[in-house]
């Protein structure tokens, strides 16, 4: 069936073996090769979760998920900010393929001018750059898409098994995202503000009553990142006693890096040797009940879209 619907699933980007490390560090980098410390660093990162990152295969699947659940006639497209696919690459290829309407969605739930923005620049600017540009709705945010928070309290639920009866009842929930910059939040920025809105809807729907918010993964840059950190966070929770704990992300919904290491390799271990027991929840990846709302997200985005004339 010939398509002339689409929905266009964007990702970070990551390297998909251990020699795409310093090309796509060089990217982030906008060109610049990073320090051989700083390259070491990261490749040692992915030594440590196996070499390379399941993100690209995880994104595929949600894009094909997505579109086999709104219907034959949509087409599933990813691109990436930082490597292959591009985004750029991906926008040229759907014109080529006839594509006239497209939906995109950002697997990062939450808007700030720092992330979300930047996608949205490189679909603009690679739509422009076509001979007949697409229409697009690009969607800015879906943090309280109703499926999203109960696919993540459902994930919550179910990590509950992994601790004693005693632990529960004491057990803290981290919910935690991506740290950003923190100039960031000027001129009304609302990442923040959607991270907590999140936590507590997930919070609600999961019965949690004791819970806090960490950012993790912030970048080594001269300028303060958000805070506080998940390892500042947990110092605390082992200087109130506190035994055990629960991670929830919520800024991410896939497995890749910023989780595998960040916080299997990294805050595990690191609440391990404070006395704490801590586990984090089963990432959503191609969850069908994540992939339901995403459709709910891109119908609604469709069905908004004036009539071509």
């Amino acid at each position: 069936m010939y398509m002339k619907r689409a929905v266009l699933i964007l990702a970070y980007g990551a390297p998909n073996a251990l020699e795409d490390v310093e090309p796509f560090y060089t990217d982030i980098r906008r060109g610049n090769k990073p320090p051989p410390e700083l390259l070491e660093e990261l490749m040692g990162r992915y030594r440590a979760i196996g070499g390379s990152s399941p993100l690209l295969g995880i994104t595929q699947r949600q894009a094909n998920a997505l579109a086999e659940r709104m219907g034959s006639d949509v087409a599933p497209y990813i691109g990436m900010r930082h490597w292959t696919p591009w985004i750029k690459d991906t926008v040229a290829q759907m014109s080529r393929d006839g594509i006239d309407d497209a939906v995109v969605l950002v697997m990062a739930p939450h808007y700030s001018s720092m992330s979300i923005a930047k996608y949205r620049a490189l679909v603009d600017d690679a739509n422009q750059a076509l001979s007949k540009p697409m229409r697009i709705r690009f969607i800015n945010s879906w943090h309280t898409e109703p499926a999203f928070v109960s696919s993540l309290a459902q994930r919550v639920r179910q990590a509950f098994e992994h601790f004693s009866a005693e632990e529960r009842e004491r057990l803290t929930v981290l919910f935690t995202a991506h740290s950003l910059p923190e100039k960031s939040l000027k001129d009304g920025d609302p990442y923040s503000e959607q991270l907590l809105e999140t936590s507590r809807l997930v919070a609600d729907a999961a019965g949690i009553k004791n819970w806090r918010f960490a950012f993790q993964s912030a970048g080594r840059t001269r300028d303060p990142w958000l805070g506080p950190d998940i390892l500042t966070v947990l110092d605390e929770l082992a200087s109130e006693k506190q035994s055990a704990a629960l991670v929830c992300v919520v800024g991410f919904v896939a497995d890749h890096l910023e989780v595998l290491y960040d916080i299997d390799v990294e805050a595990i271990p690191h609440a391990s040797g404070l006395g704490i027991h801590l586990e984090r929840i089963e990432m959503l990846n191609d969850d069908p009940v994540l992939i339901q709302g995403l459709a709910n997200v891109a119908q609604r985005a469709f069905a908004s879209m004036s009539p071509a004339l």
